[in-house]
């Protein structure tokens, strides 16, 4: 569904009222946060997808890895899942599912979370996902909306996946390329990336996915109160994400990720249609974002680029102004 469509439908519905309630839908965050007591919060969130692409395994291994991410982006642990299956049994041959189910308990696993069940239907096309609850202190919850003037942004992972997927679906990409650096970067968890962000005073947090870089950026800016500098050259791409656009292939989020920016983004720079695209790309397991004080931005970079998160860069920084983006 589109954001701004969600949007609407959310604006009606009363976000509840309890004091427990640390986290809640009305703040568009990754995940939800209940306080349990004064050293427990339970972290609640589901994330489903179709396949990103035709290898069974791997849609589970990618799934798996996007559902999981909302429980470190608040700076939790992922303690258990519960497997979300969408799938045409009547079409499909059974092993497919026993390979994306394979495939996501082999990352949840590696995740240190315990699969405890789940549920099925029947349905025309694959979807699969988990329903994943973590924890975290109440006093250690890491929010979109902390960003504050000074700040740096960190990105830890490139962007462009939703055209490559598009392009391998459309066979201008073979799923052999893929396999040598998209699928990997997507199936890596986020964990390793977390644990060293949360060594800084980091201010926020969210991942990078279905609303494009944008999107989630202006979440973050929309819920700190910020306006946010992006050097469009900062910015981390995959190999032949741009070539895909070049060669007409798309996404149908692409629209809806640009409508949600409305008046809040200023480009001030001269863009190729192409270029200008990649803004909007809707993303799958993408990379965490990260807000923190500038002084501490070049040493958690070095910490990330020693623990093999090579594709992690500074992409950006909170700026004084009016709540919004701009590309220069």
């Amino acid at each position: 569904m589109s954001p701004t469509g969600l949007s609407e439908i959310l604006k009606d519905l009363n976000p509840p009222k309890d004091k427990n309630l640390l986290v809640g839908f009305d703040t568009a965050d990754d995940a939800g946060v209940y306080k349990l007591s004064p050293e427990i919060a339970m972290i609640n969130t589901v994330d489903f997808i179709t396949p990103p692409v035709d290898d069974p395994h791997w849609f589970g291994l990618i799934a798996a890895a996007n559902s999981i991410s909302d429980i470190y982006s608040m700076g939790g642990k992922p303690v258990t899942a519960l497997n979300i299956v969408m799938f045409p049994s009547k079409q499909l041959p059974l092993e497919i599912l026993k390979e994306i189910l394979r495939g996501a308990h082999e990352k949840v696993i590696e995740a240190g979370a315990c699969l405890v069940g789940g549920h099925t239907i029947e349905d025309e096309e694959p979807k699969f996902g988990l329903s994943v609850s973590g924890t975290v202190h109440p006093d250690r919850v890491i929010t979109n909306a902390g960003s504050q003037v000074g700040d740096v942004l960190i990105l830890t992972k490139p962007l462009g996946s939703g055209v490559l997927f598009n392009a391998a679906r459309a066979g201008k990409l073979p799923l052999s390329l893929l396999e040598e650096d998209l699928l990997p970067s997507l199936a890596a968890l986020n964990g390793a990336a977390m644990e060293e962000a949360l060594q800084f005073d980091l201010h926020a947090c969210t991942d990078i996915t279905g609303f494009g870089i944008i999107g989630h950026i202006l979440e973050v800016a929309a819920g700190s109160r910020t306006r946010i500098r992006l050097p469009y050259s900062s910015l981390p791409f995959y190999a032949e994400a741009e070539a895909m656009y070049k060669k007409g292939v798309s996404t149908l989020s692409n629209e809806a990720n640009r409508r949600l920016s409305h008046n809040q983004l200023q480009l001030k720079l001269s863009l190729s249609t192409q270029a200008e695209e990649l803004l909007f790309d809707p993303q799958t397991s993408g990379g965490l974002l990260f807000s923190l004080p500038a002084s501490q931005g070049q040493e958690l970079l070095d910490k990330l680029h020693q623990r093999g998160i090579t594709s992690a860069t500074i992409i950006g920084e909170v700026i004084p102004g009016e709540i919004g983006i701009e590309v220069v």
